[in-house]
């Protein structure tokens, strides 16, 4: 594989996808490479790089405001929002040591352990935390982003204040497209002040159904709840000490005497589900790290995962529907969110897949080997209707179909 030097700015990264399309040859895009194991796999002589395009352009703490280049590892953005009592607000996860831990060498590239994601990468797969099932998407953040697309035409949206009506929203429609309709090179954030403490719920023992409905009644208090998980096996977090069993997780953040008052009033509320415990600051901060992180999840190296995303109803029912597959699991988003692990092959996938329809949900095959992801849908096929649009935007961003081709559907 051709490596496009990482060093190249917005000018020099338009000026070289204006090479490749007149050549016509497919690019793979990417940031540090951290999330090269998900979805199709790109089959591409060229590789484009942002991870040299690094740096905050623009914070406006009073403003909760942060601009950066789409290279920018996270850890520096969150250390820069942090010095001000800020925040991202989606809570990206973490997950490069789950996306990685077979050392994927995609298309040539290399092993990514120990390499932080970028915010551009955060953006283009939209990916969210825990704290997504009370104060929305990474992508109902996005305020302003620049581009370029597969013409290497420059283009922008959006804007660097909160209150914006400036062009198309293309922000939302680059958010979450994983490279396939331009390369990313800045994007603007709303932020928030972050919260000073943080408390946790634990409800032990309850089976999936139970667990949900507790989360439920969590969420539809009037105590605030942010986070909202059901673990079928505590011990694999080690910030819940030795627990064993089962354990339902509702998170409150807030100032200090507000989240001492809100936990002890939902534990009430909650009394007739179990006898809660109510976990510290420093020790709820680890555990919905580990959560965000999929920690809680059994994925030995060799297993596929998946995030299947249904009405938070549906969630226990998946469960058990791929349960005899080898297939397991644990929920978050209050139950919306199906993080699954199991055998890495197309009858497993195909179990995972029927489930999700049959939920009237969705899925993304989150983890694979190479071989596996191009030979399955990764996501959800569009209608007829649907794919038709998806084929015009492709084309209008990307006319010689060069950006990461095939990354979300099969010869698009």
């Amino acid at each position: 594989m051709i490596e496009t030097s990482a060093s190249l700015d917005e000018s020099a990264i338009a000026a070289t996808i204006t090479a490749v399309a007149t050549a016509g040859e497919p690019l793979l895009v990417c940031g540090n490479g951290t999330k090269l194991g998900m979805l199709r796999p790109v089959q591409a002589a060229r590789r484009i790089s942002t991870a040299g395009l690094t740096g905050i352009t623009l914070y406006s703490p009073k403003e909760l405001i942060i601009s950066a280049r789409a290279g920018t590892p996270l850890p520096e953005i969150e250390a820069a929002l942090a010095e001000n009592g800020q925040h991202l607000i989606a809570e990206p996860p973490e997950l490069t040591a789950l996306l990685n831990s077979t050392g994927p060498k995609a298309n040539g590239g290399t092993p990514t352990a120990g390499v932080s994601q970028t915010i551009g990468g955060i953006v283009a797969s939209n990916l969210s935390g825990p704290r997504r099932v009370a104060w929305g998407a990474m992508r109902d953040h996005v305020m302003g982003i620049r581009a370029v697309n597969g013409a290497g035409e420059l283009i922008h949206s959006g804007g660097r204040v909160l209150k914006n009506v400036t062009g198309l929203d293309l922000c939302k429609l680059l958010t979450g497209s994983h490279g396939t309709l331009a390369v990313i090179t800045e994007v603007t954030l709303k932020v928030l002040p972050a919260p000073e403490s943080t408390g946790t719920l634990v409800l032990p023992g309850l089976d999936a159904p139970r667990g949900v409905a507790a989360l439920s009644a969590g969420l539809g208090s009037p105590y605030g709840v942010s986070a909202a998980a059901w673990l079928p096996d505590a011990s694999l977090v080690p910030a819940l000490g030795r627990a064993s069993g089962s354990a339902t997780l509702l998170r409150i953040e807030d100032f200090p005497p507000s989240v001492a008052y809100r936990t002890a009033c939902l534990r009430a509320e909650l009394a007739s589900f179990a006898d809660a415990r109510i976990l510290d600051d420093a020790t709820s901060r680890a555990v919905w790290r580990a959560v965000g992180s999929a920690l809680p999840l059994p994925a030995p190296p060799s297993a596929a995962i998946w995030r299947v995303s249904v009405r938070p109803s549906a969630g226990p029912a998946v469960l058990r529907a791929v349960a005899d597959a080898g297939v397991q699991g644990f929920l978050d988003w209050g139950g919306g969110l199906v993080w699954l692990a199991g055998p890495a092959d197309t009858n497993t996938h195909r179990v995972v897949e029927q489930t999700a329809r049959a939920a009237h949900g969705t899925w993304t095959l989150l983890r694979a080997p190479d071989a596996l992801r191009a030979a399955v849908d990764v996501v959800p096929p569009e209608a007829e209707p649907l794919a038709r649009i998806t084929r015009r935007v492709k084309a209008a961003f990307d006319p010689r179909g060069i950006l990461n081709p095939g990354r979300l559907y099969a010869g698009l």
